[in-house]
Formats: C-alpha cells, sequence, structure tokens
C-alpha cells in the first residue's frame, strides 16, 4: 500500500493533445494534483472535471500543476475532452489497470454500459520529489474530496509547512 512520504510510481501517461506526460518530469512548485476519474460513462465525474475546470487557475496560483487520468481509451478521451466543459484540464488516457492498482487505486467490473473493468476515483497530492503527501481513494464515484475543501487544505499545508500524515 503506498503510505505518505514514500515515493510514488512513476507515471507515463498519453494525453489527448498528442503530448507525452511524465510525472517524474513535473516540476511544480508545490505539488502535482493527480486525478483519476472512472471515464467517460460516468456523469459525477464529469461535474467533478468540470468543478476542477472552473478552479485551475487557483491551483496554479498555489503552484499545484493538476492532471486528470482514466483507464478510457484514446477515442473516449478524445470524446470526455470534447464532450465536456474541460478545455484547460490536461487529460490522460489509457492508464494501465495493473499500474493503478500499485497506486492503491479500487478496479470495477463494469455493469450496464460501463467498460469491462475500469479504475474507480482517487486523487493524489504528490510534492516536487514525488512522494506522496496525500491521497483520497473512492470504492464508487461519491465521496470524492470538494475541490474547495482541496484548495483550502493545500493553503493551510503551505502557509503552516504541515507535514504529511498517515505514514506511520
Amino acid at each position: 500500500m503506498l503510505k505518505p512520504r514514500q515515493q510514488t510510481p512513476d507515471l507515463k501517461i498519453n494525453l489527448v493533445n498528442g503530448a507525452e506526460w511524465e510525472l517524474s518530469k513535473q516540476q511544480p512548485e508545490a505539488f502535482t494534483l493527480l486525478i483519476v476519474y472512472r471515464g467517460l460513462h460516468c456523469p459525477v465525474c464529469k461535474t467533478y472535471l468540470e468543478t476542477l475546470q472552473s478552479k485551475l487557475s487557483k491551483f496554479q496560483d498555489l503552484g499545484v500543476k493538476v492532471i486528470a487520468v482514466s483507464s478510457d481509451t484514446e477515442a473516449k478521451a478524445k470524446q470526455t475532452y470534447e464532450e465536456w466543459a474541460i478545455t484547460d484540464v490536461p487529460l490522460g488516457y489509457a492508464f494501465p489497470i495493473a499500474e493503478a492498482r500499485k497506486w492503491g487505486l479500487f478496479i470495477s467490473k463494469g455493469i450496464k454500459d460501463e467498460p469491462d473493468t475500469f479504475i474507480e476515483p482517487g486523487l493524489f497530492v504528490i510534492r516536487p520529489n514525488q512522494e506522496l503527501y496525500c491521497a483520497s481513494l473512492q470504492t464508487m464515484p461519491f465521496a470524492r474530496p470538494g475541490l474547495d475543501d482541496v484548495i483550502n487544505a493545500i493553503k493551510f499545508v503551505l502557509d503552516k509547512d504541515y507535514p504529511a500524515r498517515g505514514e506511520a
């Protein structure tokens, strides 16, 4: 299990804009915020990522680089990017299920119109040295941390130099 103050696995992922994104090459001032979403089939994810779009500048002002990823195919991810109001959110696709398990993410078998298997939501706040600061993992689309709460927590952490917790 991945714990705070541990190195995270590196993550190389393709983005819908044709670029490749690599966690180890990020150089945020404060943190990288990795948001894992379920995929195009998830209306809760749509709302969450559209809210993220509206708050991107607040994260950037705090020195936080943001990325959202899923296990969706390239075609589904591009459809997501085109249909959802997330123009400025870096959007990665084809996050391998095996890699997601290394991050401690939950995997579901599809029902109804869902993919056969897909990754459940997660949120990771990662220091510039690729050390995990904190994480929130879900087993279903609900109960994600509110993005205003995440912003306020990062402000507090930066202001008080608050250490990562949960490492013991």
